[in-house]
């Protein structure tokens, strides 16, 4: 793929440098920063620190998930968890999935945050506690993910240059916008809920001159609001693995047939004990991911195929050389809906007016609810 400015808007946009078919992966890449959610952690979703990769082996998840420490599994030949991979820091204990890990958030961020862990632990208590009382699952974004990106700034040898990277994902929106977006993400109180995060972080890195930009007031708010338009769902689960390791086996019958009556009981006791919270969670800032435009119509979609935070983006259709990747920034459930209903959630969530083929296509539909968008609380609560 390549990176071009598009002059009509402004911003630079990633188009295919070769033909694509539909399977192709497009490209691959690793989050300039990520983290686990928050309340995902505090639940016990046991993962990397660094890669969201899951610490749990596939039978230590179904048992969690089902409050069922008798399960068993069979064909455990089919988790890819290696215990005798993981590693853990010795000051703050955090767990990694492998040395290789390990390294990288030490060499990228975690000299930092562990200092903070050790040195200011009740500041990151009181931290994580004032997060958790503002922002309920379903969880979308998270203030470790701003922690992290302060660490990263702090720890760099070229500090400038990392913060230009950062501001790269900002943008786009006013400031009137983030404080909408902001309102969204923590209710009516937004502004006191922010304004508190903030004090705490900014008395963490009060003597750190890197990051003042970030700690005022509007410096702060932007860049919550960034990270929350901005940052890519993340997850993970070693039962998925395994349960798709297990289809590959190729059974003979009845075993097969059974095997697949057995994954659905599974399945259905999860759901009654855990509902549909199965995955670890979190979300990470992707520098090309961002790029892409969004469509109603999309060639590509993001997904996690190694169990960890690295992004593979696959076309879903073929794709010239030279035309633009786009993706769908809405999930599947509402691309379905109507026009209306679309370009409504696009520019509630992202601002953003959609003009793409398939909303030029439709331009004829009533801009009014129909009668199954009346239905909109229920049908999203099924989909």
């Amino acid at each position: 793929v390549e990176i071009r400015l598009v002059p009509e808007i402004k911003r630079r946009r990633v188009f295919a440098s070769r033909r694509f078919s539909p399977g192709d992966v497009v490209l691959c890449e690793s989050p300039l920063v990520s983290s686990q959610f928050v309340w995902n952690r505090t639940c016990k979703y046991d993962s990397c620190d660094f890669c969201l990769r899951p610490l749990e082996t596939a039978e230590e998840n179904a048992r969690r998930l089902t409050a069922n420490q008798a399960l068993a599994l069979p064909f455990m030949q089919c988790c890819t968890t290696r215990k005798e991979e993981h590693r853990s820091c010795a000051s703050c204990q955090v767990k990694y999935c492998s040395e290789a890990c390990q390294l990288e958030a030490l060499a990228r961020y975690h000299r930092v945050i562990c200092a903070i862990s050790c040195s200011q632990r009740e500041l990151l208590e009181q931290l994580l506690d004032t997060w958790k009382k503002l922002h309920y699952p379903p969880e979308t974004t998270s203030v470790t993910l701003v922690l992290r990106i302060f660490a990263t700034v702090v720890q760099a040898s070229d500090k400038e240059a990392v913060v230009t990277r950062f501001m790269d994902f900002s943008g786009g929106i006013s400031a009137a916008e983030e404080d909408l977006l902001l309102e969204k993400v923590f209710g009516k109180q937004s502004l006191e809920a922010v304004e508190s995060l903030r004090q705490i972080i900014a008395s963490i890195f009060a003597a750190e001159r890197s990051v003042t930009h970030w700690t005022t007031p509007a410096g702060f708010r932007s860049l919550l609001a960034t990270v929350a338009r901005m940052g890519q769902a993340i997850g993970t689960s070693a039962l998925s693995v395994w349960v798709r390791n297990c289809d590959e086996l190729n059974l003979p019958e009845p075993d097969a047939t059974n095997l697949n009556a057995a994954t659905d009981k599974l399945y259905d006791d999860i759901n009654k004990e855990s509902g549909t919270f199965l995955n670890n969670e979190g979300s990470g800032l992707y520098s090309l991911q961002s790029l892409c435009s969004h469509s109603c119509s999309p060639n590509a979609e993001s997904a996690f195929p190694h169990n960890n935070h690295i992004l593979a983006m696959t076309a879903v259709k073929e794709i010239a050389s030279g035309e633009e990747i786009t993706v769908s920034y809405l999930d599947e459930c509402s691309l379905n809906r109507s026009r209306h209903t679309r370009r409504k959630l696009l520019m509630e969530n992202f601002f953003l007016s959609c003009e793409c083929q398939r909303c030029r296509e439709e331009v004829d539909q009533p801009d009014v609810t129909s009668d199954e968008e009346m239905e909109d609380d229920s049908s999203e609560d099924e989909c």
